[in-house]
């Protein structure tokens, strides 16, 4: 008990500095968003009929991926950045991607002090501080995949109604705009920007790309390919999009009964996944220095190794026999 007691407070100092860091790297990108202070400026300028027309070229949108211009710079030369950044818009979050990098990297790194106060092995080490390092990044997929997945489910009734409204004589715009009145986030707002772009002049086939850009929901090219078909050779577009709309929801119906039938599946997945750490832990716990063999001893050390490939190989091949696409 002696023992563990500088233990416990080591960790206990590090996860206070790992939040100290967070808290001054928030206070550093909100001291550094010059956003606000550059639109109070421009107003008092144009109230005071200053500056009007000196800054007539920096009227173009300047997109940061980090409060920090550092960061932004470094983040910029990577590829990666522009699909991390695309699944924070599809996700609706607001924080820069800069603050997940190093939000992820003060996780990475407590895990792996954090660790070294328990574990000799520079792998187990390697592995915290992975885990930890790819929760910020789990989270936002885990988001991303909630939000279209309510996209999902409001886009059939979404598109019947834009069906009525053609019926009934309105124009495909008003039926877009019906469907902004009508229903809630997320496809309220993705409709609401598509029918902003038509407004400011875009070209309804490339208003519906970008919104088939925001959006990742493949029963949503459908729709946009068959718009697209219909504005180049014509047809009955209510009856198409009222087609489309029975289609999707007949697959999400099927998505529905494939998940249900592949549940035991997937619950005997999680329990032969995690019964072998279940167990592992049981005997640490009632006979340390039985366990221990596993990990001091070389030849106990390759079978743990050998093991954790064979279950990662094991869980890779149940996960492809559960997931079906449809």
């Amino acid at each position: 008990m002696a023992g563990g007691l500088p233990n416990i407070l080591s960790l206990a100092l590090l996860l206070s500095l790992a939040y100290l860091f967070i808290a001054v790297a928030l206070a550093i990108m909100r001291l550094t968003d010059k956003s606000g202070q550059e639109i109070a400026r421009r107003i008092e300028q144009v109230t005071h009929g200053e500056g009007l027309g000196l800054e007539a070229a920096d009227i173009e949108k300047k997109h940061e991926l980090s409060g920090l211009r550092w960061l932004d710079v470094l983040l910029s030369r990577h590829a990666w950045s522009g699909r991390m950044e695309k699944v924070l818009n599809q996700a609706d979050i607001k924080a820069p991607l800069g603050f997940f990098v190093l939000l992820s990297l003060v996780f990475g790194v407590t895990g792996y002090l954090g660790s070294a106060l328990y574990a000799d092995s520079s792998l187990v080490r390697l592995g915290v501080a992975l885990g930890l390092a790819c929760l910020p990044y789990k989270w936002v997929v885990m988001r991303k995949g909630k939000r279209m997945a309510d996209f999902e489910r409001q886009l059939p009734e979404a598109l019947e109604l834009v069906g009525r409204a053609l019926r009934a004589g309105h124009t495909f715009t008003s039926g877009m705009g019906m469907v902004v009145s009508e229903f809630a986030d997320p496809i309220r707002t993705e409709f609401q920007t598509t029918l902003e772009e038509i407004n400011f002049g875009l070209g309804v086939t490339v208003a519906l790309d970008n919104l088939m850009e925001r959006v990742d929901c493949p029963d949503l090219s459908f729709f946009v390919v068959s718009v697209k078909i219909q504005n180049e050779s014509g047809g009955n577009l209510a009856e198409i999009i009222s087609n489309i709309s029975w289609l999707i929801r007949e697959r999400f119906k099927l998505k529905g009964r494939i998940r249900v039938l592949s549940a035991e599946g997937r619950m005997a997945a999680w329990v032969l996944c995690l019964l072998p750490f279940g167990v592992a832990g049981v005997v640490k716990m009632v006979n340390p220095g039985y366990f221990s063999l596993l990990l001091v001893d070389p030849l106990g050390r390759v079978m743990s190794y050998l093991v954790i490939g064979l279950m990662t190989v094991g869980v890779l091949i149940i996960r492809k026999m559960v997931r079906i696409e449809v």
